[in-house]
C-alpha cells in the first residue's frame, strides 16, 4: 500500500482484451476516458449535456443529480426533466453524494474553463453550484468514486490505480486492484468490505482493498445501499440482486438497454441511466422500472 499525496500526472493504462463484447465495451468506456465514451454511447437527450457518467440523490431535498460530459444537472423530486446546475460545463466523470448538499466529483474542465486537465478530487458544499479542489489536482481522473462511512474509494482512469481515503479525500492510499475495474461498492455497515467488478468478473475484499478473491463472472455497475441489498446491473441491462453480500444472486427486471450509470439510495429505490440520456427508476427493489427524468439543458 502506497500513500499518495502529490506527484506527476501518470500515464494512460494500456488496453486489455475481454472475453465478451458487451463487457469489453462497458469496461473500455469506463476506464478509457471521454473520447471513447462519446463515440460509443450515442447522443444524449440534450447535446449540451452529452453522455451521463454518474447519478445521485440529494438527501436534503430528494432531487436527482445527473453528472454528464457537459456539467451537472438536477431533476426536482416529482419532476421528469433535468436542468443544468450553475454555469459550469465541466466533464464530471466520477460523482458521488456524501451528505446533504455535499458532493464529491472528478473529471475535466469545460471547454471555456480554467484548471488542470485532470481535476483530481473536487468537492461541492452547495449542491453542485460551486466546486473546490480537494486533492490530486492535475494528477488523477477518477472515473469511479464511491463512499462508505469513514471511507472514499476511487479508480483513477489515467493510471488504473485503485485508491482509498480515510480523511474525506485529503490524502490517499494506493491499493492493488485485482483487475482493471468498472465499478465497486463498499458495504454500508463495514467500509473494509468491498465488492469490485472488472475484467474477469467480481472480486471481494474484506480488508479495505488490501487483498482480493474472485467471487463470480458477473460484470456490471454496483450499488450497496443496505447490508442485505447488493445490486448489480450487468452489461445487457439485467438487474441482479444479492441478499447475502454477493454470495448468491437472483435476477430482477431489465432496464431496456445497456446501462451507463447506476445508483441506489435504499433497498427499494434504484436509478439507472441509459445511453440516450434517460434515467430510469425502480421503487420496488428492481422488479419494475419507469422513466424518472430526461436531461434538458433549458
Amino acid at each position: 500500500m502506497n500513500r499518495i499525496s502529490h506527484g506527476t500526472c501518470p500515464s494512460t493504462p494500456r488496453r486489455r482484451n475481454f472475453s465478451t463484447a458487451p463487457a469489453a465495451l462497458l469496461l473500455a468506456l469506463a476506464i478509457g476516458g471521454c473520447g471513447a465514451a462519446s463515440g460509443g454511447e450515442g447522443p444524449a437527450a440534450d447535446a449540451n449535456a452529452g453522455h451521463i457518467h454518474g447519478l445521485g440523490v440529494n438527501p436534503a431535498d430528494g432531487a436527482l443529480f445527473i453528472a454528464t460530459h457537459g456539467g451537472l444537472f438536477r431533476s426536482a423530486e416529482g419532476g421528469t426533466t433535468a436542468a443544468r446546475v450553475g454555469t459550469s460545463t465541466q466533464d464530471t466523470m466520477g460523482f458521488t453524494i456524501v451528505g446533504s448538499n455535499r458532493f464529491l466529483g472528478s473529471g475535466h474542465p469545460g471547454p471555456a474553463e480554467n484548471g488542470p486537465p485532470l481535476l483530481g478530487l473536487i468537492e461541492s458544499g452547495n449542491a453542485g453550484n460551486d466546486w473546490e479542489p480537494v486533492s490530486l489536482s492535475g494528477e488523477a481522473d477518477f472515473h469511479v468514486l464511491r463512499s462508505a462511512p469513514g471511507r472514499v474509494y476511487g479508480v483513477d482512469s489515467s493510471s488504473g490505480r485503485l485508491m482509498s481515503s480515510a480523511d474525506e479525500g485529503a490524502t490517499w492510499d494506493e491499493l492493488e486492484a485485482p483487475a482493471p475495474l468498472l465499478d465497486l461498492a463498499a458495504a454500508p455497515d463495514d467500509p473494509d468490505r468491498v465488492i469490485a467488478s472488472g475484467e474477469g468478473g467480481l472480486y471481494e475484499s474484506q480488508d479495505g482493498g488490501g487483498s482480493w478473491r474472485p467471487t463470480g463472472p458477473e460484470i456490471g455497475y454496483l450499488a450497496w445501499p443496505t447490508p442485505d441489498a447488493l445490486y448489480l446491473i450487468d452489461t445487457e441491462g439485467t438487474l441482479r440482486v444479492s441478499d447475502d453480500g454477493g454470495g448468491s444472486w437472483r435476477s430482477g427486471a431489465e432496464i431496456g438497454d445497456q446501462p451507463v450509470a447506476f445508483t441506489a439510495v435504499s433497498a427499494n429505490e434504484l436509478y439507472a441511466a441509459l445511453p440516450n440520456g434517460d434515467v430510469m427508476v425502480s421503487r420496488d427493489g428492481g422488479d419494475s422500472w419507469s422513466l424518472r427524468a430526461t436531461v434538458s439543458g433549458r
